[in-house]
Formats: structure tokens, sequence, C-alpha cells
């Protein structure tokens, strides 16, 4: 107990976003009641956030390089289109004793598809020296262009009944794809805490050059990572198609904005180098809940859009605020005083 509210205070992050997430659940029980408690109301949220809750993550994985990703949205829509494809009996004739092979087929080409998206995002970051925010923003015009090129502009649909009743599918109650969501986060909380390629993750993002010097190869380490991310990606499209059936150019446009602002709020430094996914989980559990608030409410989809905005805007000046506090107290801190814990790690450790 000692230990976590040891860890709690250390990491000022982490306690704002616990104290954001608990105190807003309490006023949406409080006002919302059983409607918000409802069996079906908690299924649909854990269903809604799964693959927003990847492509969120993929984005904090971006941001701790100190980088971005805009595309990835575009990847994913790219990625359910390929999968789709197969689904829907373009790429291999659909007969009644294929059907579980070209499901397979469909979701590895999503998985293959998204990989391919992020390891080009990652060349032309790396290797070609692009800054991450112009590299990802001309990959999403691109990744949308050949999807459009693909379909034509039209819905792809799926064919084989099976795989869209993944969506649907549950376990125990609990929505298959949030599991799905679920063992993704653990699988990627547990790499960047417990090996040496996630502690080099933290470290590129603190100080890059520094990292170069202890012999660390970071043009590789950036390409794993984007095709990590890519890899994240394609997971969120076999979601998405699963849950709408479909595959189309410009489906879940709103995710970005919305990714962006979760990982904001869950204390990732656009520099890189800071942020959990323990923050993270709390970020999402805290916007999911907003959104299933907001439809109980009836609230306009237009509505939404600008209070995503907004927050956006006063989250980062909160932030800007806190830094630059936090800064001061560092300096006024006496020689010697160890620095506050918290996702860094030694150079030593990168090594290891």
């Amino acid at each position: 107990m000692n230990a976590v509210v040891r860890k709690f205070s250390q990491d000022r992050n982490l306690s704002v976003i616990s104290v954001l997430t608990l105190t807003t659940l309490v006023v949406l029980i409080a006002t919302l009641g059983g409607r918000f408690l409802s069996a079906g109301n908690l299924q649909s949220m854990g269903t809604q956030v799964a693959e927003f809750g990847l492509l969120a993550l993929a984005m904090g994985l971006a941001m701790l390089l100190g980088g971005i990703d805009l595309s990835i949205v575009s990847a994913a829509v790219l990625a359910g289109i390929v999968g789709t494809k197969f689904l829907a009996g373009d790429v291999v004739a659909i007969t009644p004793g294929n059907e579980s092979m070209v499901m397979v087929l469909g979701a590895v080409a999503m998985l293959v598809t998204g990989m391919a998206c992020g390891l080009l995002n990652g060349l032309l970051i790396a290797k070609v020296s692009v800054p991450p925010i112009l590299a990802t923003l001309s990959t999403l015009i691109f990744f949308a262009g050949v999807g459009m090129v693909i379909t034509d502009g039209q819905s792809v649909p799926v064919t084989i009944p099976g795989f869209a009743e993944l969506g649907v599918a549950t376990v125990a109650t609990v929505p298959v794809v949030f599991v799905v969501m679920a063992l993704v986060f653990v699988v990627v909380g547990f790499m960047l805490r417990r090996t040496r390629t996630g502690r080099r993750i933290y470290l590129y993002g603190e100080n890059n050059v520094a990292l170069r010097f202890t012999g660390v190869r970071n043009e590789r380490l950036v390409i794993i990572t984007y095709v990590l991310i890519g890899l994240i990606v394609g997971v969120a499209a076999m979601i998405m198609v699963s849950r709408v059936n479909s595959a189309r150019v410009g489906f879940g446009e709103s995710y970005l904005l919305q990714a962006i602002l979760v990982v904001v709020l869950a204390g990732f430094d656009p520099y890189g180098g800071r942020g959990r996914v323990a923050s993270l989980v709390l970020g999402l559990v805290l916007l999911q809940s907003l959104q299933s608030a907001f439809t109980i409410l009836r609230f306009d989809p237009y509505m939404k859009t600008f209070i995503w905005g907004a927050a956006l805007l006063v989250i980062m000046v909160i932030h800007h605020v806190l830094n630059i506090r936090s800064g001061r107290r560092s300096r006024e801190k006496e020689p010697g005083t160890p620095p506050i814990a918290g996702p860094q790690q030694t150079l030593v450790d990168a090594e290891a």
C-alpha cells in the first residue's frame, strides 16, 4: 500500500489523471445513475473504446520518441480496406469450406498492411530524416489516397458472417474486442517497463544523442517502434471492421483528435521520454465515460468535437504552466538532490 501511495506522490501526471477520472466517475454516477451503470451501457463503452484505445496507445508510443503519428487513423482504415477485400471475396473466392481460411487471410492482411504503413513512416523519419509531423502528415494523405484508389470511394462490405460476429461477441459479458485491447495494453506496458527496447524508447525521447553514444542504433530503434505502432494499428483495424462489418475511406476521422487529447491528458510529453501506460488507461476511462454521458444526454455531435478541441487546448496550457513551475522548483533544489522518480531510466540500463 505504501508503495502505491509513494508512486502516486512521485508521479504528478498519474496523480492528476487519477483524481480527474475518479471525480468524473463519481459525478456521472450521481447524475445519471442507472443509465450510466447499466450492463448495456458498460458493454457499449467496452466495445467502443477498443479500437480507439489501441489508436491512442499507438499515438503514445510515437510521443515517447518525441514524435507524433498523424497517420494512425488513415493507416487503420487502409489496413481495414485491404483485409476486407479478402473478407468480401475479391481476392479469394469464398466457399462454405474455406471461410475460416479467408478470415485468417483477411486478419493477416490487416496486420501486415498496418506494419507496412508503420515501416514507411519509420523509414521516412529515421533514414530520410523527415520530421515526424511532416512524414506522418504526408503518409496520412497517401494512405487515404491509396484507399480511395482501391475502393473507388465506395464502402467494402464483409460477406463472411463469422468475422462480423467477433465485434459483438462476449466472454462472461465482457466484449471480446475489449479483452483484445486489454491484452495489447498489458504486452506493450510490459515491453516498455521490463525490456531493453522499452527502456531505450524512453531514453531516445529524453536524449537521443546521448543514447547514440552508448552504442544504440537509433535509426533501427525508430523503425522498430513505428513498425510496432503499425502492428497495433492493424489490430485496431481488425476490431474496426468486425464492429461495422465493412471498411471505407473516411471512417473514424474524429479518432485522431481524440487520440492526441487522451495521450496528452495522460501526461505523455510531446518532446518525448515521459508517459505511462497506466495513465493512458485512466485517460481512456475518463474520455469514454464522458463520451457515453454525452450520448445519454443526446449532445449534438458537432458540440462534442468542439468540447474535445477546447479540452485539448486547456490541457496543453495546464501542462505548459505545470512544466514551467516544475522546472523552477528543480532549479531551486540543492545540488545533489535526486530527481523526481518517473519513467526515465539510466543510460547504463539501456546498455544492459
